[in-house]
């Protein structure tokens, strides 16, 4: 079966996997997370990216960007992969593909669906067994939102700043979201829609981007589409 083209809408947006090689670390200490995390916030901003949020995890990365052209993320992963990959090799005296292949990325329901996500990352250290709470892992958005560290790089999307009217209450309330973690439902949901590339969110909103693309946004049923009903032959007279 052909693969569908990734969605990529301008405006929305997009959850963004990328995996090491065979699951290969991807990091080797502290300064190689800083430079990706440097090539991110200047290639974002060359291409129109806003970033929402992210995670650096030893062997893959989770980011959660909005791009303002159909273009901007294509570009941003292909300059951020590449160049880290330059630097890498180069500090570790390896030479190869760092990367298991394109990216996965799906759009995302930018309420309630983009903070369900933001939480999925945040959590994504604990569930590894790396941390014990979120906010004790280094490398990811979470202390931007909880107000530990504030990252110039990172644009809070417009769900969060319906939490509360000010920094303060904004930052209690993400921490509460976050401390009461997601529904299996909600996990699996979010990893199967951008693993596969469907689009994440509620039927209605799905509904209403499935007429923006002519690209299918959800997973299609099993097994041959139903035959129409023969047609009643005529009664005898």
């Amino acid at each position: 079966m052909a693969r569908l083209p990734r969605l990529r809408l301008a405006g929305m947006p997009h959850h963004v996997i990328l995996r090491g090689n065979n699951r290969q670390p991807i990091f080797a200490g502290a300064a190689d997370h800083e430079r990706l995390l440097a090539l991110l916030a200047g290639h974002a901003a060359a291409e129109q990216v806003a970033v929402h949020a992210y995670v650096l995890m030893p062997d893959h990365f989770h980011l959660l960007l909005t791009p303002a052209t159909v273009d901007g993320l294509p570009r941003l992963m292909q300059a951020l992969g590449r160049r880290y990959v330059r630097y890498f090799n180069d500090a570790q005296g390896r030479t190869g593909t760092l990367w298991e292949g394109r990216y996965r990325a799906t759009v995302v329901q930018p309420d309630p669906w983009l903070l369900h996500c933001m939480a999925y990352l945040d959590l994504n250290p604990v569930h590894a067994g790396l941390v014990g709470r979120p906010e004790d892992y280094p490398w990811s958005s979470h202390g931007h939102y909880i107000g530990q560290q504030a990252q110039r790089f990172i644009t809070p999307p417009p769900a969060v700043w319906t939490l509360g009217n000010t920094p303060f209450a904004r930052e209690a309330a993400y921490a509460d979201r976050v401390r009461a973690g997601l529904t299996l439902a909600q996990q699996m949901a979010i990893v199967d829609a951008t693993l596969a590339g469907w689009a994440l969110g509620e039927p209605a909103f799905v509904a209403e981007l499935q007429g923006a693309t002519p690209r299918r946004l959800t997973k299609a049923r099993a097994g041959r589409p139903p035959r129409a009903p023969r047609p009643a032959l005529p009664s005898a007279s």
